[in-house]
């Protein structure tokens, strides 16, 4: 069974920032995609930045320029580091893996439903 533990978070003021950490346990696979999806109230849960086995990355506009997603295989763990943040970068943020494959694509790699294993969520809030 997946399991995704997410670590970060918090309150800060805008333009400072968070660095965000998620583990990974539960499963094998050598294709696999890893990321940071965001919720706020109201909305559905939106793709921020993802990474696949073969360090393929993806951002949404957003968050190009500003995050940065990196990994490190030998904690099975991935990090979103953030800066310049904005209080419209408010919300839940949530860890999540698909297992089955790289899915690193313009039309696949914010699609909330291809993921298999979701962390609890971490909140993460900017003041301006």
């Amino acid at each position: 069974q997946v399991q995704v533990m997410e670590t970060g978070g918090g309150s800060v003021e805008a333009g400072g920032s968070l660095t965000l950490s998620c583990e990974f346990s539960g499963y094998t696979y050598l294709a696999h995609t890893r990321g940071w999806f965001r919720q706020v109230p109201g909305k559905e849960r939106e793709g921020v930045a993802v990474i696949d086995s073969s360090d393929k990355s993806m951002y949404s506009p957003s968050a190009k320029g500003r995050f940065a997603i990196f990994k490190d295989n030998t904690k099975n763990a991935i990090y979103l580091q953030m800066n310049n943040l904005k209080p419209e970068d408010t919300g839940v943020y949530y860890c999540a893996v698909c297992t089955e494959a790289d899915i690193v694509t313009e039309t696949l790699w914010d699609r909330a439903d291809y993921y298999n294993g979701w962390g609890q969520g971490t909140q993460v809030t900017v003041s301006s």
